[in-house]
């Protein structure tokens, strides 16, 4: 679509704007479902992240400027000037970035299970998981979900079984040579998120969201985020990195957030 690659986007639903941004390895395909709760409330812009999906995979290394650049081609692409903006995970990180470098495009934040970056908290290094053996790596992965997932607790709860296996499903898609170096890339970058100092100038209001049990993304971590974005405020839910399903209470809230004096829609 722009530049170097083609950015692969779509839009759902009806109502206020919203650009909603990813977390690592989530495709448009991928998040189906989520982006069908969302559309039901929101007109929902959604793009695989460069790398990704059916986004280009250009030559790297990438930067996280450069994904929150992505953001504002297809809000420019759409002819959005402004629009309530999501980030999960990753894409947190990528909203942080597009926010404090577009602040006016931005009418209202939803940051969830996500983290600064650098000496001010950064999430667990991701990319140090591709260099241990497939059983090592899901003994590790497991309490960075949420640090109570045993094999005893997810035995005597089976929804978050349900949510294990969902997402052990996932991973085992697969993929071409080149999307696998497009989500080496994309942790790569991850890697070296760092907007904790520029955060001031996030104009915003903002909603920040935080599993009370994220191994990947840890409390203090959004705590932090909170007291820097000066209209900003956190919530935390009973639950890991997959907060939003783990507690019911989290998704009312989100909506209730965002769709607050919220008017704007699209054509």
């Amino acid at each position: 679509m722009h530049g170097d690659h083609r950015i692969y986007y779509e839009v759902h639903g009806d109502g206020p704007r919203m650009l909603l941004f990813n977390g690592s390895g989530a495709t448009v395909d991928k998040s189906a479902l989520l982006i069908g709760v969302f559309a039901k409330h929101f007109t929902v812009a959604v793009h695989d992240q460069r790398g990704l999906g059916r986004s280009g995979v250009p030559v790297g290394p990438y930067t996280m400027a450069e994904y929150a650049l992505d953001g504002a081609r297809v809000l420019d692409e759409l002819g959005w000037d402004s629009c309530l903006v999501i980030g999960i995970s990753f894409g947190g990180m990528v909203a942080q970035e597009f926010a404090v470098t577009w602040p006016e495009r931005v009418q209202k934040l939803a940051l969830l299970c996500t983290s600064p970056g650098g000496r001010l908290g950064a999430s667990y290094p991701l990319h140090e998981l591709a260099e241990l053996s497939p059983p090592d790596r899901a003994a590790v992965y497991l309490p960075l979900l949420d640090t109570r997932f045993t094999s005893d607790w997810l035995q005597q709860h089976p929804v978050d079984a349900a949510l294990v296996a969902d997402i052990a499903g996932r991973r085992s898609d697969s993929l071409s040579q080149e999307q696998i170096r497009g989500e080496r890339e994309q942790l790569r970058a991850r890697s070296e998120h760092d907007v904790g100092e520029r955060l001031a100038g996030v104009t915003a209001p903002t909603f920040v969201a935080a599993g009370r049990f994220d191994g990947i993304a840890p409390l203090v971590n959004s705590e932090t985020i909170a007291a820097l974005i000066p209209d900003a405020t956190l919530h935390v839910y009973e639950g890991g990195h997959m907060f939003m399903v783990q507690d019911r209470t989290a998704l009312p809230d989100i909506f209730s957030f965002l769709s607050q004096d919220s008017t704007e829609v699209a054509p």
